[in-house]
């Protein structure tokens, strides 16, 4: 855990050295449905501001199918529907990305009542070409690339609990680090993209359902010699599983 704790500050740290800061909100609902037997189905939608806390710069709908391989170990596929905020001279507006992805979860129990996941995903971009048209910001085409992303997520009860953690608050800290795989000339000419890291506080209602916020650096590398870009941001979460 404090190796856990000490990488994702590490990660952080290069962030200082960015240029260019902004200031967001994101709201965020993942979740888990039961299907039939080891089947499992996983949506999570997501809003997220500009540095003018009104005005939206991403909404995302995600939507995978899971299979439990074996205990704590899930496969999932699926597709996500992106639109970003563009600028195209000086007008703006969203424009679709649309994305397929593959993942492998593990899940770790550190202890009777702290848990650690690891994710890895694979997705495939189809990130759109844009042009001013009137006044509106219009696709034009679109480029292709992969992405590589892992994450770990470490889930803490804040008090003590005699068996496994089923209600009460926690804390939870987080890293994700993305890599361009493929197409890297269409995202920033590098390998490496951009890393997120995250703390929080929640409480989970029941085995079902968590509510959590905290604060997320998300540390964006640019192409060439523009700056780099660190944004802060706010985020309100809810987790279920039903």
């Amino acid at each position: 855990m404090k190796k856990l704790i000490v990488g994702c500050l590490l990660l952080a740290a290069q962030s200082t050295q960015a240029q260019q800061v902004q200031y967001s909100g994101w709201l965020a609902s993942f979740n888990t449905i039961s299907l039939k037997g080891k089947w499992t189905l996983h949506t999570d939608l997501q809003w997220r501001s500009t540095n003018h806390v009104a005005q939206v710069q991403t909404m995302l709908a995600r939507v995978g199918l899971n299979y439990q391989v074996r205990r704590n170990h899930v496969a999932t596929a699926g597709y996500a529907y992106i639109p970003n905020r563009y600028k195209a001279g000086v007008v703006d507006g969203l424009v679709p990305e649309h994305r397929l992805w593959q993942q492998y979860i593990i899940n770790q129990s550190l202890s009777k009542t702290v848990a650690l996941q690891h994710r890895f995903r694979l997705e495939e971009r189809w990130i759109p070409n844009v042009a001013a048209v009137g006044n509106e910001v219009e696709k034009t085409g679109s480029r292709f690339a992969t992405r590589f992303r892992y994450f770990n997520r470490a889930v803490i009860p804040l008090r003590k609990q005699s068996g496994a953690f089923s209600k009460g608050l926690f804390a939870s800290v987080q890293n994700e680090v993305f890599i361009n795989t493929t197409h890297r000339s269409h995202i920033n000419g590098r390998w490496f993209d951009q890393n997120r890291l995250y703390m929080a506080v929640g409480y989970r209602l029941s085995k079902r359902a968590d509510l959590e916020t905290g604060y997320l650096n998300q540390y964006l590398k640019a192409a060439g010699n523009n700056a780099n870009t660190v944004n802060h941001i706010w985020q309100l979460a809810v987790y279920t599983r039903l």
